[in-house]
């Protein structure tokens, strides 16, 4: 009995020894302060009201719970249907590209697991955000909703036709890439307002800064990116339950007409 006792407390210590254990909130915190001292501001991030909502919004909370250890790396980390949330420079460089205003109503498309939308909160008025995967949106919704988060407006759709009923915007953020503008984004942005955009081909992107002006959108490109191509309504089959790897599906359903999903890559 006693070799019996032994052995069980050695395979409990193993175990627990092999266990990953997720950080007290004060670590999360300290690591928070660490990626605005180390990946953010040397990288140029200056403003501090962006530099602010990166230090206070718990990135952790977005990020599915066996990979909350690995929460403030300077990466991009996967959150399920092969949909990634983005590296924290990329989040707070589109954040401060768009200039945010205290009065400002802003659109996002893709909504991913709704970090994006949560440091938005921190900054705007009022956060209209859209994601076609609708476990996603579901998902995000929660969890802003548990954070307190009241500004937050959580729609499943069609990115790509925006949000008429709540158009104009200020400012427009898109997470996903299209291979042009879409039109109807153009045409929601107000006069005045900004739109950060990844445009191009799977893998040929770059991150664009739109600024709407006598009603001509005036372009300048930002940073070289990959990001998830953005899906539309037609595309949503590939959506639906399966044992196979999403990507997987959707190369068999997209072969033909050359539609890959991408794993979103960010520098």
């Amino acid at each position: 009995m006693r070799i019996v006792r032994q052995y069980l407390l050695v395979a409990a210590i193993a175990t627990t020894s092999c266990r990953q254990h997720t950080p007290p909130s004060a670590d999360f915190a300290a690591q928070r302060q660490r990626m605005v001292e180390q990946q953010l501001k040397p990288r140029g991030i200056k403003d501090e009201r962006v530099l602010a909502a990166m230090a206070k919004v718990p990135r952790e909370q977005f990020i599915p719970a066996d990979a909350r250890t690995d929460a403030y790396e300077d990466g991009p980390l996967p959150i399920g249907y092969d949909q990634t949330i983005s590296q924290p420079y990329i989040v707070a460089f589109m954040t401060e590209q768009l200039r945010p205003k205290s009065s400002d109503r802003v659109l996002e498309i893709g909504s991913g697991s709704g970090y994006q939308a949560a440091i938005l909160a921190e900054l705007v008025a009022d956060v209209y955000t859209i994601e076609i995967v609708e476990p996603l949106a579901k998902t995000a919704e929660a969890t802003l909703q548990r954070l307190g988060y009241k500004n937050v407006h959580n729609k499943v759709g069609d990115g790509y036709k925006g949000w008429p009923e709540e158009a104009p915007f200020d400012a427009i953020i898109v997470t996903c890439a299209p291979e042009n503008v879409p039109q109807p984004l153009a045409d929601q942005l107000k006069d005045g307002g900004r739109m950060v955009i990844p445009v191009g081909e799977r893998f040929a992107q770059q991150l664009y800064l739109l600024e709407k002006k006598n009603g001509q959108l005036k372009e300048s490109a930002t940073l070289p990116v990959r990001f998830v191509p953005m899906l539309r309504d037609t595309q949503k089959k590939c959506l639906g339950q399966t044992s196979e790897p999403l990507w997987a599906v959707c190369i068999l359903q997209r072969l033909q007409s050359g539609y890959i999903i991408a794993v979103l890559i960010t520098l």
